[in-house]
């Protein structure tokens, strides 16, 4: 399968790709690198570190993925970065290795469109079909749950946590923990109401998204403390199931939310 492999390319005899991985000019792939099936790697690339790739992924040209993290105390420690299947990841993406602070792994799920200039850093935890639009940044040990949105330009503090389906505008600055299903923009960012069209384009029904946006009214507009309004919204999701993302993301954030 060599004519899949560009002859500029640099491979390490050691690198594990499947057989129909395609490679393009000037690419460089490392030592302990391993790349599923079906997978397109364009020109110009670096993979590095102890990364590994699923299948069906394509990666486009001036990428890096598995550099060393942005962290002054890593000490050249065995961790990892490791992409599911189906992402597509654009130009310019930066993904750094975990760090042995944290789980030692950055991670990437399946299904994720990631746009150019995206930059994941250290212990990264990204989830599966989010959309990340251009120049979505994330500090380290930030955790993205599934069908999250960041519109372009979002700026993600180190160690805050983005719930499922939350959409962030064009230019967001992220200082504390984005509730599931919630809609922010602003620098620093504010609530702005839930993702109910998103919802509802993913099937969510109508009880449903009338649901998620009383217990938003909860959370936000009632003038509950935040132990009260979790207490509240448990309550509601008694009755709907779809509430109970909500509760147990209120139950694991540390930052606080924003307010």
């Amino acid at each position: 399968m060599s004519e899949l492999r560009h002859p500029t390319a640099i491979i390490h005899p050691n690198a594990k790709l499947a057989d129909d991985v395609s490679v393009g000019p000037y690419t460089i792939i490392g030592e302990h690198v391993e790349i599923g099936a079906g997978t397109t790697v364009g020109p110009h690339v670096v993979i590095n570190g102890h990364t590994t790739i699923g299948k069906n992924n394509r990666i486009f040209q001036f990428s890096s993925l598995g550099e060393i993290p942005q962290d002054k105390k890593y000490a050249n420690e065995p961790t990892r970065l490791e992409i599911g299947d189906n992402n597509m990841i654009r130009e310019f993406c930066t993904f750094n290795l975990g760090t042995a602070q944290d789980k030692g792994v950055t991670r990437v799920g399946n299904n994720n469109w990631i746009m150019a200039y995206v930059h994941l850093a250290h212990d990264c935890q990204v989830g599966n079909n989010t959309i990340f639009a251009n120049n979505a940044q994330l500090a380290g040990h930030v955790i993205v749950d599934d069908y999250a949105i960041l519109g372009g330009f979002t700026v993600v503090h180190q160690f805050v946590q983005i719930g499922a389906h939350v959409i962030t505008g064009m230019g967001s600055i992220l200082f504390q923990d984005i509730p599931t299903y919630v809609t922010v923009s602003g620098n620093p960012a504010a609530p702005h109401g839930t993702n109910s069209e998103g919802l509802k384009r993913r099937g969510f029904s109508s009880a449903a998204v009338m649901a998620i946006k009383r217990a938003y009214k909860t959370l936000y507009k009632s003038g509950h403390t935040l132990e009260e309004a979790k207490a509240a919204i448990a309550t509601q999701a008694a009755e709907h199931p779809e509430l109970q993302a909500m509760v147990e993301f209120l139950g694991r954030t540390e930052r606080g939310i924003v307010r």
